[in-house]
């Protein structure tokens, strides 16, 4: 098979690699149909974290069913299905109370921008969905495997209700999604924190009903000022720098709450200061799999289309093209084509 390897920061290379194979009988082989770029892959990329050797990337996919273990009788060979960046077996405490990214036999996706994955804990990660999609679908349920998921999972953290004001600090897949989470979820107003206007367009598109360009001190102020000097009902933080957590705490109102859903890099949280602040705080790795069933319903029903977070579209050997595109902001998502 062939997929992507990072080998340094900025050097991708599409490789050909080991066909997967059926490791334990929980195990379920996919083709893949669409796979892409993740804004937290830049990470590695730009160097944020380390990389000791060479290793596969992604984590988002749908495909098709090819092979499965003795064990997995949920997907059959055919089906198309979705899944998620973390396992679950869907039957352990943690995934009956519905954190299955924390499921005590979980393990990470790491290899899926590739024409073929091997999926561990198959029989509780993979929903199918009835019959074949068209291909039209394809974005959205692959948006669905993580953004989407981890989006809806920062509106569910931070609590937002019908008729609330919501804060989406962060404009990248996954702020867009947080969105349309939002506003699925009945937020009367929503506070988009962007200043690229491709990306404030396409907030505006999901529900957003406010764009505030300013950061730090000054994009605090600038909430504070269009919720009446208190501060937004829910925040949801989807970038994971210490500016945007400190922007998100002090963008809510007392008693308010922040979902923060953004890989933490270099943030450190004053106790005292949360404290006296009645700000709850909730979030981690999303719990997709909790989602995956609604979603893909409201994907399939045309309720919802994250699949426009996708804005470049290219074939999967040019998947270096892609992490450059991202990380230049040339592009918000790339979608890759096996």
């Amino acid at each position: 098979m062939r997929g992507a390897v990072i080998h340094a920061p900025g050097d991708i290379r599409f490789e050909t690699l080991d066909d997967p194979e059926i490791l334990h009988p929980t195990d379920a082989i996919i083709r893949t149909a669409v796979t892409c770029v993740c804004g937290s892959d830049l990470w590695p990329y730009r160097g944020a974290e380390p990389t000791e050797a060479p290793h596969p990337m992604g984590h988002e996919y749908v495909g098709f069913v090819e092979e499965v273990g003795a064990q997995v009788t949920a997907v059959k060979p055919g089906q198309f299905v979705v899944g998620s960046f973390a396992t679950s077996d869907e039957t352990c405490a943690n995934c009956r109370n519905g954190f299955q990214s924390h499921c005590l036999n979980r393990e990470f996706m790491t290899t899926c921008q590739a024409d073929h994955v091997r999926i561990p804990n198959a029989q509780g990660t993979l929903v199918a969905t009835d019959g074949i999609p068209g291909e039209e679908f394809w974005p959205g349920l692959l948006a669905v495997s993580d953004v989407m998921g981890t989006g809806w999972w920062a509106a569910d953290a931070a609590e937002v209700r019908p008729g609330s004001t919501a804060v989406v600090v962060g404009d990248g897949a996954v702020g867009l999604c947080a969105v349309i989470a939002a506003k699925q979820m009945g937020a009367e107003r929503i506070i988009a924190m962007s200043r690229h206007e491709s990306r404030q367009e396409l907030a505006r598109a999901f529900g957003a009903t406010d764009i505030v360009t300013e950061r730090g001190d000054d994009g605090v102020a600038r909430i504070r000022e269009l919720t009446g000097g208190i501060g937004a009902d829910s925040v949801l933080e989807c970038v994971g720098t210490a500016e945007a957590m400190r922007q998100a705490l002090h963008s809510a109102r007392p008693g308010g709450n922040v979902g923060f859903v953004g890989v933490p890099h270099d943030v450190a949280l004053d106790g005292q200061e949360l404290f006296f602040s009645h700000v709850g705080l909730r979030g981690g790795p999303a719990p997709v799999r909790r989602y995956l069933p609604d979603l893909i319903t409201r994907v399939l029903t045309g309720a919802i289309d994250p699949g426009k977070v996708f804005d470049l579209t290219l074939p999967l050997d040019q998947v270096a093209e892609g992490y450059a595109a991202m990380d230049e902001r040339r592009a918000i998502k790339t979608l890759l084509k096996p």
